[in-house]
């Protein structure tokens, strides 16, 4: 019996590794809300002078969103350029199926990102998932800011304020 590797959630970080505020997303690359709050939360790392962090984690909701899980199984293949793929999927969400994301592994340089090839990828989104059901997650974007749950809007300013960010 094969021993299974604990899984790093905070393996996918954007921003520096030691800010002082974390930032964990729990999204779906298929969500239209996680779509738009992809380039507001990236926005808000860029302008926070080095005090914010985003932590990305998959939390594919398959009962709705058939490429869901294949999507987010992509992004953990692409490796180091894990927010090339995100920024990819996001602005491409209609078009998830596998040859779309070949295609867009083949732009990055990558290597197979569907099939049998992201299979060994799997432990890492289930684990993802699991985190966040535990966490009470039910839907995407679920934010936590230091572990605490964000229920405002994904908005810049209302953002900023809610982390105590003054621009």
């Amino acid at each position: 019996m094969t021993e299974s590797v604990p899984v790093d959630l905070d393996r996918h970080v954007y921003g520096l590794l030691d800010a002082p505020i974390t930032l964990v997303e729990y999204g779906d690359f298929e969500c239209p809300y996680c779509g738009a709050a992809a380039p507001v939360l990236r926005r808000l790392v860029d302008d926070s002078d080095g005090m914010v962090r985003l932590v990305y984690r998959h939390f594919p909701l398959f009962t709705v969103h058939p490429f869901a899980l294949t999507a987010a199984l992509a992004a953990e293949a692409s490796g180091e350029q894990f927010w090339e793929m995100h920024d990819m999927l996001f602005a491409h969400q209609s078009r998830l199926t596998d040859p779309d994301l070949e295609n867009y592994a083949q732009m990055l340089g990558l290597d197979s990102v569907t099939g049998e090839a992201v299979q060994p990828y799997r432990p890492p989104v289930e684990a993802d998932y699991r985190s966040g059901v535990a966490e009470g997650v039910r839907g995407t974007p679920t934010l936590f800011a230091d572990g605490n749950l964000y229920q405002g809007k994904v908005e810049l300013s209302a953002l900023r304020s809610a982390l105590g960010l003054h621009r």
